[in-house]
């Protein structure tokens, strides 16, 4: 399966989206891309969905969004996908403790798992697994670093102001 790639940039920095070629966003993540791996969006659904997810974003930051619809193609074993569509499920503006969702999986037998699949989150902010938080509710473990983490639960916790600068 051939996936493209894109940039688009946010007001907490870069980041990288993979469509595959029936316009699904696969990944979303930050950080930016070697410009060698990144190919023009192909096909129409491709494109139109580009765009939706840049629309979607920009009002996702203007606090005037806070449920996405992009059309989703996340790739992960089964339990992967368990866990991202209960993570998926977390109001925006809430948060859950690791415990709690490590429960709901299964228990402390599958914590290692839960904390991978968390870590493993192929679609960033949309598969919301900054709302995760340690028992202490300090934030803590999201894979692209806690000032991230922080900047969103801010985001989504009170009166949008502009982000930026």
């Amino acid at each position: 399966m051939l996936l493209r790639h894109y940039e688009l940039n946010i007001p907490l920095g870069p980041l990288w989206a993979a469509f595959d070629e029936r316009g699904r966003l696969r990944h979303l993540k930050f950080g930016t891309l070697d410009p060698r791996a990144t190919m023009p969006l192909a096909s129409k659904s491709q494109r139109e969905v580009y765009r939706y997810l840049v629309r979607q974003m920009e009002a996702y930051f203007a606090g005037t969004l806070r449920t996405f619809t992009v059309p989703l193609a996340p790739q992960g074993d089964e339990f992967q996908e368990r866990v991202w569509d209960e993570v998926s499920a977390i109001p925006y503006g809430k948060t859950l403790v690791f415990e709690e969702l490590m429960r709901r999986m299964g228990g402390e037998d599958v914590r290692q798992a839960v904390a991978d699949a968390l870590n493993d989150n192929p679609i960033q902010i949309l598969l919301p697994c900054h709302r995760v938080l340690r028992l202490d509710s300090a934030i803590a473990g999201y894979d692209t670093g806690s000032a991230i983490q922080k900047a969103l639960l801010t985001h989504e916790s009170g009166p949008q102001v502009a982000f930026g600068g």
